[in-house]
Formats: C-alpha cells, structure tokens, sequence
C-alpha cells in the first residue's frame, strides 16, 4: 500500500494505481476529457492536471502513478488556472453551436466548461470550418467538434480491432480522421456505432430519423406500428435518469402508444422465433453434413465484418435474417394479411440498441417483395429517449401497457438475446430438447454467461459431446474466425456479438455505456428471463399457432422466403 495526501486528505491505495484512480476511490473529483473507463490511458487533453509538492510541472493524473508521501492538490489556483485555459483553447477551435448539436446539455466539454466558470472565452475563434461527412449510411462524422481525445480510436482499433479512425497531422494541424482524409464509407466501417457511444461530444453520431418517424406518425393514411427489441427494457431508462439495469418494458409500451403508434410489439417474438429457425438450420447441418461450424445471424455489425474482412466463411454464416428483419418481413405479409392492410399502408419501425440495424434495415437483402424496405426506419434507444423528451412524458410514473397481439406472448429465452450469450443460452435449450427428446434439467447454461470476451461450453446432442463458443467486440470475433478460415475450429455452434456485453453495449445505447452499467444491464436481462412463465422458444403457443396458421413448418418453403436471406463478399 502507499500513504499520499491529496487535497489534505490521507488517502492509502495499492501500488501503481494513478493520481486519478486514488483521488476517485475517495470521492475526491479530478474533470478529464480523454479517460473514459474501459479504454487505455491516453493523456491527450490535459484537463486533469494536479500540482504536486516538489515538482515544478503539471503533470496529468490519469497517467501519473502514486508514490510513497506524494503531495498533490487538484484545485491550487495553479491547476485551476491551467484547467481552464486549455478548456478554452479547446472551445477556440470548437463548433459551439450547442443547441444544435444532437449532445446539447448531455456533452462532457459544455458541462466542463460549465463546472469552470467559463461565460466567457478569452481567445478568439480559430475554427476552420471542415464539411460535414454524412456519406456512412448510419453514422455523420462533424470534425469541427471533434476534441482529439482519441477515443474513438481507442475503440475502433483496440476494442474492435478495424483501426478505422487514426491521427492525421500534427500539432495544431492535427485531426482524427479515416486514413487520407477519406469518408468513412470508404473504410471498412462495420457500423457498429461504438466510435459514437464513447465520444465526449457531437463529432460522431448516428443519423437521426425521428422527424421521419413524426412524419408517418401524423400521416393520417399509414398504419404505423414498432418493434422493441430485447435489450431496450433495460437500457431506456436511463434515457429519463432511471438508475442503470432499470426494467421499463410495459412503460415503453406505453410511452410508444402516446407518441400515437398503431401497434406496439415485443422483438422478443421474433427472437424466439429466429431460434426455432436457426436451431433447426443447426441440426439440419449436424444431421446432413452441411458447412459447420454454424455462426450466429443477429448481429449486422458481425455480419458487415465478415462480408468485408472474413468472406471465406460466409457459408459458416446462418441463412436466418435477425429477429427485427424476421419481425419486418411478418409485418409485412402475415401481420398487413390478417389486419386487412396493404403493404404499402403499413409502415414500420424498430427501436433498437443499436447503429448497425439502420443500415440492415436499409439492405436490398431485407424486401420480401425485392422492393420496399421490410422495416422503414430504425431509432437507437437514444432516438426513442429523445422523443419522449420531446413529448414531456413523465416517463417514471406512466401506467404500464403490455404489448400488442398478434405478436404478443414471448419468453425469457427470447428475452436474453440482448446479453452476450444470450442467443446461444436460448438455441441450446431448444436444441437440446428437440434432438434429445428429453427436457432439460436445468435451462440455465452459465458457461456462456458473463462478460469474458470468449466463452465456451459443452453440450450432449444425440449422445455426442458438442463444443460451442461465445464471443463480444470484433478483435474476439476476429480470433474464432481465424479459426474458422483455416479449418482449425473445435466448435460446432459459435455465437457472435459485435458491441462489449452484446446488444445491451450497442451502440445506440444511452450514452456513458461503461463496463460497471453493462454488467448492470446483463444482470437486469437474466431477471426478466427468470420472471418469465415461459423460458423456452419452442414453447411459445404463439410461435407454435403461426407455424400451424401462416409458416408451415421451419425451414420451409414460406419461412424460406420470409425469414431467411443470403450475405455477399464486399471486401474492398
């Protein structure tokens, strides 16, 4: 242990822990722009810079380690000072312009600057005005409010493992940006808004479709209905300053019926049914000898990097489409056929956790009818978060609605989708079941619980032992491929997940998405599951009618058609 004093205060912490990690472990506030928990340590902005006894300057404390009798002061007139001007510098070369930014009052610069007392800037506007880059079919990139935290590189290089974004430039001239100073739809950009979720300000965030959603809202002549997937229940509240892991599922249903939608749906029966279908596929190529191992579908960020950096595997790939394209391709046939509704006159929208399903959803792959898009518009957790905001909705305190039929019983193998593991939890306890033919004692398959970024598991089918595998963020994904491509993988059945802790980490996530909330979120989503009075897909009565009713039977030739889709090579 190592004694210290800051701000007078005695304070003990182990050895090589940082100025900023012992100040915090004792409530003690250091401001930084750059450290963001989870991400290494970069030292880029300065801002937390202390003034320690003997030494003549400032150094940063998020990258200072403590010693034995160290003296340092966080808020001498000194630091104060020094904290304050770089702030300023950073405002000088800064779109400020706040109210339209989409972080106004939610930006960790405008609230820093507000904590320092700053009203009033003492240098001058050096600001070069740079054009916007909106050619990503998901994401807008605003380098005139970008910071240089570094960041965003942090994440897309070390987190996600594509290095999309770097340093350009030096000193003043400086700028983080794709490689030569491209768009980002020139990169291989998977979509999967993870840049955005950890950026302090506005410089990277999604398209915003709320005003089209508004529009078909007051159209008067679309029946407009949405689906809300799995890990929003658990996340939206923080939208509206809920504690993190809140459980909010019948109020956003409720929250959706006053913004004025038709019909409010639960994804979680799509997911269910994405299992029938993709447990199904799974046994017919462990029966038959197709391509194994069989890799998970759900995830479009996961389905973007493997068309652009892995398709030699695309064949390992399930044929299923993802619970929100599974529920756009039903709304679009089963739900317009027995409502009585053209196609046309239907209009649909998701709400998801994340960026990557708005370019799925825009996908020329995802049209029943090769024309129209089978979900319209797609809104992040943040998106629906800003409508209601827009709509003054006491969001706490609303009457809670259940979802709408005919979609409406699901279960908590549907509800686990959006945690890492999840998809694989729910496959194994159908599949298990179906090619067993004896019911499982215990539905709860730990092993690929948790937040290790790749997992394994065993399993009996048929009298043989199965190995599957579980793996989050794409540098993991990127580990089981290699695997893949050279012929050299143990498993039979590998799930992957694009975002850190799956759906419930996406990127369209509330901002300030940490390690500590998505654990939070994770534990939120196995309490759904165990409240569920059903906890297997193939046990959904609603599942099984539409198979009776409209499907058939799984893999069929109409569940073809609908539910399954194809992925193509898009290396560049």
């Amino acid at each position: 242990m190592v004694n210290l004093k800051i701000n007078n205060i005695d304070v003990q912490v182990e050895e090589n822990t940082t100025i900023l990690e012992a100040a915090r472990r004792n409530h003690i506030d250091i401001p930084t722009l750059c450290n963001y928990p989870d991400l290494s340590i970069k030292s880029e902005c300065r801002v937390c810079v202390v003034e320690i006894d003997g030494q003549k300057k400032l150094p940063t404390s998020c990258s200072t380690i403590v010693r034995e009798g160290m003296v340092v002061n966080t808020n001498s007139p000194k630091v104060l000072n020094a904290r304050k001007t770089i702030i300023e510098l950073i405002l000088a070369n800064h779109d400020a312009n706040c109210t339209a930014c989409p972080k106004n009052l939610n930006c960790e610069l405008q609230a820093l600057a507000n904590k320092l007392g700053i009203d009033k800037n003492r240098f001058p506007t050096v600001l070069e005005v740079q054009p916007v880059d909106d050619h990503n079919p998901v994401l807008v990139r605003n380098i005139n409010r970008c910071i240089k935290c570094g960041r965003c590189i942090d994440m897309c290089k070390n987190v996600q493992s594509m290095g999309v974004l770097d340093v350009m430039g030096r000193s003043k001239d400086s700028k983080i940006t794709p490689a030569y100073g491209k768009y980002l739809s020139d990169e291989f950009c998977t979509y999967c808004g993870q840049c955005s979720s950890v950026c302090p300000v506005g410089a990277i965030i999604e398209k915003d479709d709320t005003d089209r959603v508004w529009e078909a809202l007051n159209n008067p002549s679309l029946h407009v209905i949405v689906q809300v997937a799995p890990a929003v229940r658990v996340s939206l509240g923080e939208e509206v300053g809920m504690a993190p892991g809140s459980i909010v599922t019948e109020k956003v249903v409720a929250a959706l019926k006053y913004l004025g939608f038709d019909a409010v749906f639960d994804t979680d029966f799509t997911a269910d049914l994405t299992i029938i279908e993709e447990g199904n596929e799974l046994i017919e190529r462990v029966t038959n000898g197709g391509t194994l191992p069989m890799m998970t579908s759900c995830c479009p960020g996961w389905i973007n990097f493997a068309e652009q950096k892995y398709p030699e595997i695309l064949d390992h790939i399930s044929t299923c489409k993802s619970p929100q394209q599974m529920f756009g391709a039903l709304a679009k046939s089963y739900y317009a056929e027995k409502m009585n509704i053209k196609p046309e006159d239907l209009f649909v929208v998701s709400i998801m956790p994340c960026t990557a399903k708005k370019y799925e959803a825009q996908r020329k792959e995802m049209r029943i009818d090769n024309i129209n898009p089978d979900v319209d518009v797609v809104l992040t957790t943040r998106e629906l978060g800003k409508m209601i905001r827009q709509m003054g909705i006491n969001f706490e305190d609303i009457q809670e609605i259940p979802f709408d039929k005919p979609f409406g019983i699901t279960t908590g193998a549907a509800a686990i989708f959006g945690a890492t593991g999840g998809v694989m939890e729910a496959a194994l306890r159908t599949v298990y079941e179906v090619v067993n033919k004896e019911e499982l004692q215990d539905i709860n398959f730990t092993q690929v619980r948790g937040t290790d970024g790749i997992k394994e598991a065993e399993v009996v089918l048929g009298g043989q032992k199965v190995k599957v595998a579980v793996a989050h963020t794409l540098a993991n994904a990127k580990i089981l491929c290699e695997q893949v491509k050279a012929g050299t993988s143990p498993y039979t059945f590998i799930e992957i997940m694009t975002c850190p802790g799956g759906c419930i980490g996406g990127g369209g996530q509330p901002y300030g998405t940490t390690n500590a909330v998505r654990e939070k979120r994770i534990e939120a989503t196995y309490n759904v599951d165990e409240d569920m009075p059903i906890r297997k897909s193939h046990e959904n009565p609603d599942i099984i009618a539409l198979y009776d009713e409209y499907l058939l039977k799984p893999l069929g030739k109409k569940s073809h058609h609908l539910l399954h889709t194809h992925y193509s090579s898009r290396n560049k």
